[in-house]
């Protein structure tokens, strides 16, 4: 069986250095908001380009409490993806706000930025791309809009941390960045986690206290706020896992250009990485109209995939009350029919990337 993420595989090949690091936690008895999660936010923040971070609980609390800070609620709209986990849009809704869904690109199957300002009212307040699959979204063009209307953006980039765009680390060009740690991500916890970078010392201070209950000082709360802090043992296992980042993303790449090899001159979209961006490759996701027979296929030969996502958020019962229907966006949609994500991951063998490769063809042929 060739899985789509071998998790086990890249813990043995770390297991003396976490195990240390977890120990560490443990002798020192602190677990909650220590050196390790403080040293982490510094270390991913520089990472991102950006002077601060607050680690939390989990990518989703990342966007929740970015949101909360900026006083995003009732009455005000934001416009998103409707092709990516459904987190991104129920953050929305938890702040009472009200999602507008923006088609996507169907070459990057990121939020297609021209189509973003048509969907701005008097009532839109911020803008949140998702940098899909690794890929960053097109930042240039968002940010010009944003600038033009006085829009916040918030960068979802739970699935990519160190991609780039224009050579700049993503996370840094809206007025913050939230990023997952949770455990299938190319930074992954061993739980839950996340994080919000920004270069807004205000928004810094307005989410490290919202993430402690509310409180600046202890015990004394100022504002309504979460429970969402970053647990000192997995800031600890992150950051040996943060040393080998780069390395990772390089073995990545190198199975995605290998994939774009082995399958060429097939009925197969592959991912395009645009010539101004520094893909990740958290996910490598082909197209194809025949998805579900190969999918099928490839289990029945032990070759597991994924479908990310089989169904737009906009079509999803719990956003029913919205005004969407099915037609409405038509390459999210079309997209969802499609997309199929194969395995990828730093320790997958050669062997066996070929073997899915060959399984592929001949499905196919």
């Amino acid at each position: 069986m060739i899985p789509i993420l071998d998790l086990k595989a890249q813990y043995a090949s770390i297991e003396k250095e976490v195990d240390e690091a977890i120990k560490k936690v443990l002798r020192s008895g602190q677990f909650i908001l220590g050196p390790e999660v403080e040293a982490l936010e510094k270390e991913v923040a520089a990472l991102c380009g950006c002077k601060y971070g607050i680690g939390v609980a989990s990518g989703t609390d990342a966007l929740r409490l970015t949101l909360a800070a900026l006083e995003i609620g009732p009455g005000d709209e934001v416009i998103t993806t409707p092709f990516t986990f459904v987190a991104t849009a129920s953050c929305i809704l938890h702040c009472g706000a009200k999602p507008v869904f923006v088609d996507i690109d169907a070459r990057t199957f990121n939020i297609d930025p021209d189509k973003i300002e048509k969907a701005i009212t008097k009532k839109t307040k911020a803008i949140i791309p998702v940098h899909l699959y690794g890929q960053p979204a097109e930042m240039d063009k968002i940010m010009a809009i944003a600038r033009a209307y006085n829009l916040y953006v918030i960068e979802d980039a739970a699935q990519a941390i160190g991609a780039k765009y224009k050579g700049k680390p993503v996370g840094q060009f809206g007025i913050a960045g939230c990023l997952s740690f949770f455990p299938t991500k190319n930074l992954g916890a061993y739980g839950d986690g996340g994080m919000v970078v920004t270069n807004d010392a205000d928004l810094a201070e307005r989410i490290d206290i919202l993430r402690k209950h509310g409180s600046k000082k202890k015990y004394h709360a100022g504002m309504l706020g979460f429970n969402s802090r970053l647990d000192e043992i997995q800031a600890a296992i992150l950051r040996v896992k943060l040393r080998y980042l780069d390395q990772w993303t390089e073995a990545r790449r190198k199975i995605a250009h290998r994939y774009n090899e082995g399958l060429k001159n097939l009925p197969i979209i592959t991912p395009l990485e645009l010539p101004d961006v520094y893909h990740i490759y958290l996910q490598y996701t082909i197209r194809i109209k025949e998805r579900d027979g190969l999918m099928s296929y490839l289990k029945d030969v032990g070759i597991a995939t994924m479908i990310y996502y089989p169904v737009p958020i906009h079509l999803q019962k719990l956003f029913e009350f919205l005004p969407y229907k099915e037609g409405d966006l038509i390459e999210a949609e079309t997209a969802s029919k499609e997309v199929l994500s194969l395995p990828i991951y730093p320790e997958l063998l050669a062997d066996a990337q070929t073997i899915i490769i060959e399984k592929i063809r001949y499905f196919i042929k």
